[in-house]
């Protein structure tokens, strides 16, 4: 069973796929949004009546200083507030770490999960958290050092109280 499937909303060959899948009347896949992490984006899922949307939440230095143009305070900032937007509209969100592997995971990762688990505490909804192993350097052994350790990444966000299933891999 596909259970999803995800659109970028901001492309018009996608929101047009996401149309005719609608006209389709589908159960599953649910169809689902993939947004960056601003306004206007955000616009998009309301127009198409979507219940859940990715947003692009990049975590590693190299995406948010040289990427965005951003301090790590301000991505976390506009990030929290595109989550709040959604929850905000009833719409699930769903936060996509990308470059998870490249990140520092103690001075943002898990600071930036906590919050997420405190607004999902706050509105009552399930926030989940979409680890993304953006050039595929996550390994698989536990002796790995961070960020690359896919077990470690893993532990800790669950240490921190990310309940398992609102935690996906990419």
């Amino acid at each position: 069973l596909i259970r999803q499937c995800e659109f970028f909303l901001y492309s018009d060959r996608d929101r047009e796929a996401v149309e005719l899948c609608k006209e389709r009347g589908y159960t599953y896949p649910e169809i689902t949004g993939w947004i960056r992490a601003v306004a206007a984006d955000f616009k998009l899922v309301s127009q198409m009546g979507l219940a859940e949307t990715g947003i692009l939440t990049s975590a590693s230095d190299y995406h948010i200083f040289l990427k965005l143009r951003k301090t790590r305070a301000q991505a976390m900032a506009s990030y929290l507030d595109i989550t709040k937007a959604a929850l905000d509209n009833g719409v699930l969100p769903r936060c996509h770490f990308e470059d998870i592997t490249r990140a520092d995971y103690e001075g943002f990762v898990l600071p930036f999960a906590a919050e997420l688990m405190k607004l999902g505490d706050q509105y009552n909804k399930p926030v989940k958290i979409r680890l993304c192993d953006t050039l595929g350097f996550g390994l698989p052994w536990a002796e790995t050092a961070l960020p690359r350790s896919v077990p470690k990444l893993i532990h800790g966000l669950r240490e921190i109280g990310v309940p398992a299933e609102q935690l996906e891999w990419h």
